[in-house]
């Protein structure tokens, strides 16, 4: 643990640092809330601090920036979520107040507003189609020989499934096959799609089976929307950096994987290293669940520099995860 005047110091750095992005010399932050000692001073506990691993001189006449160390700290110790001000707090309730419609069109408009709100990189996994119950089903002629699998799931979805017979399909038998899927499916998982029995017809059979073909893809998907990725290229001088970032960040199972694994840690913040993806070391998640009646269905974060405001990102991601559960919950 760091005394109250290196913790002071600590604190100071790092919030000039997130603000200008510039390495913080010992002048600027004699003057700080809470510190208020010399400059000397002030040089000799920084260089304590440095020797420590909570800041770092990139150059040898400049200033410290935090490492990861030092931001971990700062997150653990310092810092609680903010509160959002007026203005973003009024976006949010307005935002749930008229989003209605399919799930995925409500996700991805989530995404883009929790963006905005931290001018971050926003993710946002949905729930996953396992942990959802079929509410209907149905099977659709589009033409003689091409029909479509039309599934409401209980989390909202709406999934769609083409299928192409090689003969053409009487009406009675599309209804017939609806008849027995809804029976067979309705309020179980969609994963439980290959345990719909046979109806002992063999054509109806048949049609069955394309359904259940058609629906297996349909089970493995998870939906993830990343909202604002290109105001990740501001956040980061070096090109190099920000083509490695918008290059992980369209690489869903990364992404997934990503946001499970800090929340499998019990962590709300993985800083640089921490979050053990290679391409966004130079970043810190932020992540919170979705919770609908105590129940884990998705996941919310940003991504942004390891500079990123803290306290506004906690707030940002805690207001938004708790007003899409109750979105959710709603139906």
């Amino acid at each position: 643990m760091l005394d109250e005047r290196k913790t002071a110091i600590l604190r100071a750095v790092v919030q000039e640092y997130i603000e200008t992005a510039q390495p913080v010399g010992s002048t600027h932050i004699s003057n700080a809330p809470g510190v208020k000692v010399s400059s000397a001073t002030v040089r000799n506990e920084m260089a304590v601090l440095e020797q420590e691993g909570y800041l770092a001189q990139p150059h040898t006449s400049a200033g410290r920036v935090p490492t990861d160390k030092g931001y971990r700290f700062f997150v653990d110790h310092l810092t609680e979520p903010g509160r959002l001000d007026q203005a973003r707090r009024t976006q949010v309730v307005d935002f749930f107040a008229r989003t209605h419609g399919a799930l995925e069109r409500m996700l991805h408009d989530t995404s883009r507003l929790l963006s905005e709100l931290t001018s971050y990189a926003a993710v946002v996994v949905g729930p996953a189609v396992e942990l959802a119950s079929v509410r209907s089903i149905q099977v659709v002629g589009v033409s003689a020989r091409h029909l479509m699998v039309v599934v409401v799931l209980s989390n909202g979805s709406v999934d769609h499934q083409a299928i192409e017979l090689a003969d053409d399909a009487a009406e009675g038998r599309l209804a017939a096959a609806t008849e027995h899927l809804q029976r067979h499916l309705v309020g179980r998982s969609l994963s439980e799609s290959e345990t719909v029995p046979v109806a002992g017809e063999p054509e109806l059979d048949a049609l069955l089976e394309k359904v259940k073909e058609a629906l297996r893809p349909a089970r493995d998907v998870e939906s993830v929307f990343v909202g604002g990725a290109s105001s990740m290229a501001q956040a980061f001088d070096a090109v190099e950096v920000v083509r490695e970032v918008l290059n992980t960040l369209e690489q869903q199972f990364v992404v997934v994987s990503l946001v499970r694994d800090v929340l499998d840690r019990g962590l709300s913040v993985a800083i640089g290293n921490e979050h053990g993806v290679e391409p966004l070391s130079t970043c810190s998640v932020v992540v919170a669940p979705v919770q609908v009646e105590g129940e884990h269905l998705g996941t919310i974060g940003v991504l942004g520099p390891t500079r990123m405001n803290y306290p506004r990102a906690l707030a940002a991601v805690e207001v938004v995860s708790d007003r899409l559960g109750k979105r959710l919950a709603e139906g």
